[in-house]
């Protein structure tokens, strides 16, 4: 590219760039995962429109740090091959200044042989930023390209915690009116899901559409070259309307005429690497037997509402086991903790998340929207009961939308938690 077009360009994000400073944003948890002194690049990655520019741009800047930045997704540098690279790099000098120690890469993976560049960087002791929302920014190339020097941070849509400060619901005063108001907020939440830029979309079916097809045309078709666009959706579709199902290989390949089993499989494998989708195994001491009968989970519940043919309605139930599965990820993903399904047998009852640290069962979780009938609280609670003495583990909790209480059966301790309480809990694991 001529280098006086490449310095006009970045002159321009640069002036985008100071526009947004002065915009209120909310601060993320995941902001204190950043390693500024590091020699590790620090690499954010997570679903389209989530927020992972905007988190590097503030901890950077609540840093002091001075820092180049180049936006990689611009349509006016798609054409930008590695070679092109360090021309980018000298133009960063001219605009930013040659003591610059700090660069943020925005979306650099669609630059083919990126990893190439970011290490040479890391050699020269300067302090990488990098995002990404695709497959070819993932654990598994990471590790490859990267080969061990980064600090992988993965950022998902706001929690109920930042969705209540974007929408200024006061949290830390448990006034009768306060409580109100994040239970009237956590209904919306369920509703709405935690994309932040959705608060201030008129259209937020046309928006939410566009990133469920950005995503599959752009973060899936073209990176693994398909030809089947349609039969893609068609899936994403079904696992927006049935979050929390079994996905069944065999009832899905028959049912959705999108191909064979192993087309299924792979299509599955796309939408969670696209981070669309989040699945989640049933949870057995043999590691071989928990490739089978995995839930699948979506990244955010706003896709089920705004979102054309959504055949699910409000379905508070599915979206509130959704939700908190995605608040346990936050949470769990800094200290590498994992998150399963029990269920042991056909027969047995089932309990949604076990949350285990080295294949050891450290808190069981249950979830329900309504436990006012004492037959539905009793069949929660017995099978937490349940599965406590069968994997050894007394940390039972049930999350509902009701008061938060102690509830005793069969002589074992159930904590029965507000669902709004227990999402605004301390995320400290």
């Amino acid at each position: 590219m001529d280098k006086q077009r490449l310095l006009q360009i970045l002159l321009d994000q640069q002036e985008e760039l100071d526009s947004l400073a002065s915009e209120d944003y909310v601060q993320r948890q995941e902001a204190r995962q950043f390693e500024f002194n590091s020699k590790l690049a620090q690499v954010v990655i997570g679903v389209r429109r989530c927020g992972k520019s905007t988190l590097c741009h503030m901890a950077l800047r609540d840093k002091g740090v001075k820092y180049g930045y180049v936006n990689f997704d611009d349509d006016r540098l798609y054409k930008l091959s590695v070679e092109d690279l360090n021309d980018v790099l000298e133009t960063l000098y001219i605009i930013y200044g040659t003591d610059t120690e700090y660069l943020f890469f925005d979306e650099i993976q669609n630059v083919d042989g990126w990893h190439l560049f970011v290490n040479r960087l890391l050699r020269l002791g300067l302090h990488v930023f990098v995002t990404g929302s695709n497959a070819k920014l993932l654990s598994t190339e990471l590790a490859t390209h990267l080969t061990g020097r980064y600090n992988k941070i993965r950022l998902y849509p706001f929690s109920f915690r930042e969705y209540c400060k974007a929408r200024h619901v006061t949290t830390d005063k448990p006034t009768t009116k306060n409580l109100a108001a994040q239970q009237v907020a956590l209904r919306e939440y369920l509703l709405e899901g935690g994309f932040p830029e959705l608060d201030g979309i008129s259209n937020r079916h046309a928006y939410v559409e566009g990133i469920v097809n950005t995503i599959i045309t752009k973060d899936i078709k073209a990176r693994f070259k398909l030809r089947n666009e349609e039969g893609i959706k068609v899936l994403a579709n079904h696992f927006i309307n049935n979050v929390g199902q079994l996905a069944n290989v065999k009832d899905i390949t028959e049912n959705l005429g999108i191909g064979t089993a192993k087309t299924v499989r792979n299509y599955m494998d796309y939408l969670t690497q696209a981070f669309l989708t989040l699945p989640i195994s049933k949870f057995l001491y043999k590691s071989s037997e928990r490739i089978r009968g995995d839930k699948v989970y979506i990244i955010d519940t706003g896709l089920m509402t705004y979102r054309h043919n959504a055949l699910s309605s409000e379905n508070l139930g599915w979206r509130l086991e959704n939700v908190v599965l995605m608040e346990l990820s936050r949470r769990t993903n800094p200290s590498y903790q994992d998150i399963y399904y029990y269920r042991p047998g056909s027969t047995s009852r089932e309990v949604d998340f076990v949350v285990t640290d080295h294949s050891k069962a450290t808190e069981l979780i249950q979830v329900s929207l309504d436990i006012s009938n004492p037959k539905t609280l009793k069949r929660e609670l017995m099978a937490l009961v349940e599965a406590s003495r069968k994997l050894k583990c007394d940390n039972l909790t049930l999350v509902a939308m009701s008061q938060t209480r102690t509830e005793i059966l069969d002589d074992v301790k159930i904590n029965v938690i507000s669902a709004h309480q227990w999402l605004l809990a301390d995320s400290s694991y």
